[in-house]
């Protein structure tokens, strides 16, 4: 009799805890799931963060590249520092001048100057030779028309075929002295203008070293700007001398930094 008693009393513990059991809602194998583990899915290479041999190559072959670069800029630098600027020395550029036409200018390393200097040496040749040539022809027909030998005509050269000039010897002899002079002057010029282009080669080549080191900053400049004149100064200093007054007018402003 105790024995049922007691099995009486379980019988409703039992059903109350089966009761609670079947209550609880079923939840989705989602929300019992860890949070790392809710959404679990393949991820590419790309997301993450693993880059295909093909992509790792070129930009391996890039940041390869940039660095020759940058080591080739630090190369240079270096050199540029380590190595002195030219200062051509004025006194040996002029005597390089001297004794080599242009070798001012081959010192001083300014090569563009060679054929001007070498074509006025050229210009100079030829109108020497030319002036030469014209006088020594000049002088002999002068002298040939000036004797009375008849074998010695070779004043007729000068003059146009079978030209005759009988009775007219005095003028053709005049003609020939005043020709004469005529290509000595030039010729003698023909001189002073080489000796001139070689001074000059001399003289380029010593004032070009010296200004080697002169200073050509845009702290040394010289600017010129449209000015209105007489428009910012004084009553008084706008009258003239007479006593009138100065009219305004346009001009140009200088002004010279250094």
């Amino acid at each position: 009799m105790v024995v049922a008693c007691l099995m009486a009393c379980s019988l409703p513990t039992q059903a109350q805890e089966a009761l609670r059991l079947d209550s609880l809602p079923t939840l989705p194998d989602s929300v019992l799931l860890p949070p790392d583990t809710a959404d679990i899915r393949p991820i590419s290479m790309a997301e993450n963060g693993v880059k295909p041999d093909s992509v790792r190559a070129d930009s391996t072959l890039a940041n390869a590249q940039k660095m020759a670069l940058a080591a080739d800029s630090i190369v240079k630098e270096f050199v540029q520092l380590q190595r002195p600027k030219f200062v051509p020395d004025p006194i040996r550029a002029m005597w390089l001048g001297l004794i080599l036409p242009g070798g001012g200018q081959i010192y001083n390393k300014k090569y563009w100057k060679l054929p001007i200097i070498y074509g006025g040496f050229l210009g100079c040749a030829y109108a020497l030779s030319w002036n030469n040539q014209m006088l020594n022809d000049y002088s002999q027909a002068y002298l040939d028309i000036m004797d009375d030998d008849p074998n010695t005509q070779s004043y007729m050269k000068m003059l146009p075929l079978n030209y005759n000039i009988s009775g007219r010897e005095s003028q053709f002899q005049e003609i020939f002295k005043n020709k004469k002079n005529y290509y000595r002057k030039y010729r003698d010029m023909s001189i002073f203008a080489f000796a001139a282009v070689y001074v000059l080669a001399v003289i380029d080549g010593y004032v070009d070293a010296e200004l080697s080191t002169f200073d050509i900053s845009r702290d040394l400049s010289l600017h010129l700007s449209p000015a209105i004149v007489g428009g910012t100064e004084s009553h008084s200093l706008r009258r003239s001398s007479r006593g009138h007054q100065a009219e305004t007018g346009v001009g140009l402003a200088c002004s010279l930094s250094f």
